[in-house]
């Protein structure tokens, strides 16, 4: 719009200067024809006049008097004795002379006359025409006033001014409604591909219902291809987003079954191998053996467990919702580790009130055991390790703090993902299928809270939030 309008205000503009010159300059020819007769009838009545007796010689005044001139005219004489008098007409009948200073500022005129007439500015008269002759022994310089012609000039270009800025007022309105009637379906498209991108298509089942609506789709014109575009590209990332789905409710459920079938031959495994260690007869490599067969199948029973039980949060099962007193909890948890870790120092800081929340007590125990363990793990000895359990407005904060190395930034993104390794500066002392966190992740969100992370050497904190459930209003003493 406004490329638009500078371009149409610069061709006004140079149109509306282009005019007025021209119409100024064919004013001024015209003008400059009105001087060559005034001067002409000038110098027949100068050839005419009757000089009066004695000597005297003619003034500028006598002369005007003598037949009538147009308002404006202005006459100046200088007789072969130097004698110089001037005279104007200022209205029909009325010859005034000029005055010493106005004379003054037409001598050079007077000695210097051009072969054609050139301006001039006499002072409280104005600007004028002027043009020299010769008659009998008077030279004289004959003007007209260049007023009528400015004042033409003026209204001319004030008229253009005030045409050109209504016009360009109408032009940008009307401009501002084209484009912004051309581009409503582009504003439509725009819309539609933030309500997209508000979305989210990370996980789940997703579906893109919002489309470009068919009106704003023309295929024969730009803006509607660009909407025909984005509402074929919906499709596509629709379609695709379902077949993600059904993959990974595809993988989803064949990790359930494979977990499910392999607790029967696990649990047979170590159960066979638990009956074999009682026999007294094995030889000390077999008892080895089958100790180490024992080791290992205990070990992939807890892997398979893990497994199962992020398929199942995954499909929403596994959660037995009760009244959940987290500040219990977190005793009872820190009490644990501490005696699993006495190298460490253990602080526990908690509300006055104690902290209840709706959820499954045996998943977020789970959770809670899981920071613990991973503070106790992956920080060295004497590490303080800090666990702080508040409500912070409608939500239930529990955050587990530790002065230990941290965790190194790159990893911090992936920490939560299944099967994520600790680098070197929280290095694994024990073993572990690497699905600790992201099963703390997963129940927190089963409960509809979250679980996060920040660290930097020497403070790290994981902060576990879950909504918090109002504690149950006492009930009143039946009446007696």
């Amino acid at each position: 719009m406004v490329t638009i309008i500078g371009i149409v205000t610069f061709i006004i503009v140079a149109v509306a200067f282009a005019t007025s010159a021209i119409l100024g300059q064919i004013l001024q020819t015209n003008l400059d024809a009105k001087l060559r007769t005034t001067a002409s009838e000038t110098g027949q009545s100068l050839l005419q006049a009757q000089f009066p007796q004695g000597g005297e010689e003619l003034t500028a005044v006598e002369v005007l008097d003598r037949g009538w001139q147009e308002p404006g005219t202005v006459l100046v004489m200088q007789s072969s004795t130097l004698t110089t008098t001037g005279a104007y007409v200022a209205e029909p009948g009325d010859v005034r002379e000029l005055s010493e200073d106005q004379l003054n500022e037409v001598v050079d005129a007077l000695t210097a006359p051009g072969p054609s007439p050139v301006s001039l500015s006499i002072s409280e008269l104005g600007s004028y025409r002027v043009t020299g002759l010769q008659a009998r022994d008077y030279f004289a310089v004959v003007g007209v006033s260049l007023s009528e012609v400015q004042s033409t000039v003026a209204q001319i270009i004030t008229t253009v001014a005030l045409v050109t800025a209504g016009g360009l007022l109408l032009l940008a309105a009307a401009i501002a409604f084209v484009v912004r009637s051309g581009l409503q379906p582009l504003r439509s498209v725009a819309d539609t591909a933030e309500r997209v991108a508000t979305m989210p298509l990370d996980q789940g089942e997703v579906t893109i219902t919002e489309r470009v609506p068919d009106a704003e789709t023309d295929d024969r014109t730009e803006i509607g291809r660009v909407g025909l575009a984005l509402n074929t590209l919906l499709d596509h990332v629709g379609a695709s987003l379902d077949a993600r789905q059904r993959n990974e409710e595809r993988m989803r459920r064949f990790v359930a079954d494979a977990s499910h079938e392999l607790r029967t031959p696990l649990a047979s495994i170590r159960g066979y191998s638990e009956l074999s260690l009682r026999d007294r007869t094995l030889s000390e490599t077999t008892e080895s053996s089958l100790e180490r067969i024992q080791a290992q199948s205990l070990r992939m029973t807890s892997l398979v467990e893990d497994l199962l039980l992020l398929a199942r949060l995954d499909e929403g099962q596994e959660l037995v919702y009760g009244s959940v007193d987290l500040s219990k909890l977190s005793i009872e948890a820190v009490g644990d580790a501490q005696a699993a870790g006495p190298d460490h120092t253990w602080v526990l800081e908690l509300d006055d009130e104690p902290v209840v929340v709706a959820g499954d007590a045996g998943r977020v125990t789970q959770v809670l055991s899981n920071l613990l363990a991973n503070a106790r793990v992956h920080t060295p000895e004497d590490t303080t390790v800090t666990v702080t359990v508040a409500h912070e407005g409608d939500e239930a904060v529990l955050r587990v703090h530790d002065d230990g190395p941290g965790i190194e930034p790159e990893l911090a993104d992936e920490l939560f993902e299944r099967f994520s390794r600790a680098d070197r500066s929280r290095a694994r002392k024990t073993g572990g299928t690497g699905l600790g966190l992201s099963i703390a992740r997963a129940i927190s969100e089963a409960h509809g809270g979250t679980l996060s992370v920040e660290s930097e050497p020497g403070d790290t904190t994981f902060e576990l939030r879950l909504p918090a459930a109002k504690p149950a209003e006492p009930a009143e003493p039946a009446a007696s």
